[in-house]
This record gives structure tokens, sequence and C-alpha cells, in this order.
């Protein structure tokens, strides 16, 4: 099986990226964005898993290590702010991100 290279994995990460981009900036729901997101964390892990398969020296594990970590910080993330988008939720019966303006009643 050949071998599909670097640059394959950056386009397929910067399609990624590109894809979170766009929709953390044109949408307003907050679930889509919460996806933009999670796109945008995706990219870069593939990224760091890309660069250390063909940069690092064998028997390195950095890129798989950070990328761990991205893993836990997207769980992590997708935690507290779907907790805080029930919250806004329950205040103002809406998902979308330009009526959460106010925390307030």
């Amino acid at each position: 099986m050949p071998d599909v290279g670097l640059k394959a994995y950056l386009m397929v990460a910067a399609a990624l990226f590109s894809l979170g981009m766009g929709v953390v900036i044109t949408r307003r729901n907050a679930i889509a964005v919460l996806c933009g997101v999670e796109l945008i964390l995706n990219g870069a892990a593939l990224n760091f898993v890309a660069f250390n398969r063909y940069s690092a020296p064998a028997g390195r594990l950095d890129g798989q290590i950070f990328t761990i970590f991205i893993i836990i910080l997207a769980a992590a993330e997708a935690a507290i702010a779907l907790a805080i988008l029930l919250n806004v939720f329950s205040i103002t019966d809406s998902v979308l991100i330009d009526e959460a303006d106010s925390l307030k009643e």
C-alpha cells in the first residue's frame, strides 16, 4: 500500500480548519458554533499527528501526546459549553447567540 504523504494530511487538516472557521463565523446557532470549534480542534490535532509521523525521529510520540491533550480539551470544552448553553436556553428560550447578550433575567 503506497504511503499517502505529508501534503495530503496537511490538505485535509486545512480543509477541516477552514470548514470549522467558516461555521464559527457564519452560524448564529450556538450548537453549530460548538461543532465548528470541534472541527478546528480536529484540524489542529491532525497536523500534530502528521508532523510527528513525517518530521520527528522514529519512536517519538510528541504529536500523539499533544493530540491526546487536544481531545481532552475538546471534551472538557464541549461539556462546559453545553452546560452554559443549557443555562442560557433556560433563561432565553433560544440557542441563538445574538439573543444571549445578557445573563440577567
